[in-house]
């Protein structure tokens, strides 16, 4: 039986995606689950899954091509078996593909875009490799691959631009007057970010809060966790605990703003903005508001993992409908964030530090974080952003009651 490979949809908005790189050839064997091909969309360069076993033919798209969303582009049929004609395509099992799309007539095969050849180390790179090499100034010859046959592959170009020897390169006299053009990522975040912030009626709230019970909190659970399901949790995991369940009472800033209205969201699937070499990505912990924070702690390292190392997969930025960005890591106070359509709002989140503050007429010195709500004012007005933040403080100040 001959299985489909679409164009997916990670977005309710997207139409089109572009294919950077296939990862196999045609008539080669592909095994379920294993990276098939590149993509881009809007929010990120990833991979695609195989979504079958079987053999790869019927590749119907190059490299550089933008294809429609649900648009078939190659086929996985069993040995010895041809890929289905366009009359028969309808039969076919539609893999790797939402329920929404619909399977567009496919244009006439063109060869597979594979690894090429480096001539200066006679190592094997796939093209996306090579794409990012050319962007982050790392020459290829001193680079080893990981992957098979030592090809080299993306997160090896992002290791060697890392590393002291890459960075060293980049002299004062080598970087006056140069001319650096963006990433994939980086052009992709400059026209979101623009886009944005020249579509949606940004308005910002911002609230200090008393973090002294919430690191009482975390420093309890830390240990706990740690030992019961090896996992670290980190503020932003309790942030992620207790904003998802905030939330639910407040579905206005859980929503969309589409051309027909606003879509009210029945669950939350918190993005939390995840800082790589060459941008920003939002990864994506679905159903927040139920899960547990060993459950959170464990899905967001392992998101940002797969993001450092270029690996992200579709699912792993799709339907997002809230964003948490923190830069306290960073020593940032405080910062407003853009928000990221169609979500109708974002959470920046400043450091946890000591400051002297009034309690009960008296100076104190206390933990304190700065929350700052940047919400979409064809949503959400703002006192429903300060009734939000009110509860969100009330969450800091008893986190217990609300994750017990």
């Amino acid at each position: 039986m001959a299985f489909s490979v679409v164009m997916p949809a990670l977005e309710m908005a997207q139409e089109t995606g572009k294919l950077i790189a296939w990862r196999k050839q045609e008539g080669d064997r592909v095994t379920k689950g294993e990276p098939l091909l590149d993509i881009e969309t809007d929010k990120a360069v990833m991979e695609v899954e195989a979504p079958a076993d079987g053999i790869l033919a019927g590749i119907s798209a190059a490299a550089g091509a933008d294809i429609p969303v649900g648009q078939t582009i190659a086929w996985i049929v069993a040995p010895g078996e041809k890929p289905p004609t366009e009359n028969e395509s309808a039969t076919a099992v539609p893999a790797a593909r939402a329920s929404s799309q619909k399977t567009e007539p496919h244009a006439a095969p063109v060869a597979a875009n594979v690894p090429e050849s480096s001539a200066a180390s006679g190592a094997r790179i796939s093209p996306k490799a090579r794409r990012l090499a050319k962007e982050l100034g790392v020459d290829i010859a001193v680079v080893h691959g990981s992957g098979p046959g030592g090809e080299i592959l993306a997160s090896d170009v992002q290791a060697a631009a890392a590393s002291p020897v890459a960075s060293s390169a980049a002299t004062p006299e080598k970087i006056s007057g140069r001319l650096e053009v963006p990433s994939t990522l980086g052009r992709l975040m400059a026209e979101r970010t623009t886009q944005s912030w020249a579509s949606v009626p940004h308005f910002f709230v911002t609230r200090d809060m008393d973090a002294s019970v919430l690191n009482g909190y975390r420093e309890k659970l830390a240990a706990e966790i740690e030992h019961s399901h090896n996992i670290r949790i980190t503020h932003t995991d309790l942030l992620v605990a207790l904003v998802s369940r905030v939330l639910l009472k407040h579905p206005r800033l859980n929503s969309s703003w589409t051309a027909e209205g606003i879509r009210l969201n029945d669950r939350v699937n918190m993005a939390v903005a995840i800082a790589v070499n060459d941008g920003v990505v939002a990864a994506v912990i679905p159903n927040a508001h139920t899960a547990t924070l060993p459950e959170i702690a464990r899905q967001r390292r392992d998101v940002a993992e797969r993001a450092r190392a270029g690996k992200l997969r579709p699912a792993d930025i799709a339907d997002a409908t809230f964003t948490i960005s923190n830069l306290g890591m960073y020593h940032v106070d405080q910062f407003s964030a853009i928000i990221t359509p169609p979500q109708a709002a974002i959470l920046a989140v400043g450091s946890i530090a000591d400051r002297v503050v009034a309690v009960e007429g008296k100076p104190a010195v206390r933990p304190m974080i700065t929350l700052t709500l940047s919400s979409d004012h064809r949503v959400a007005d703002g006192a429903r952003a300060a009734t939000f933040l009110e509860e969100l403080a009330q969450a800091l100040r008893d986190p217990g009651s609300i994750l017990s």
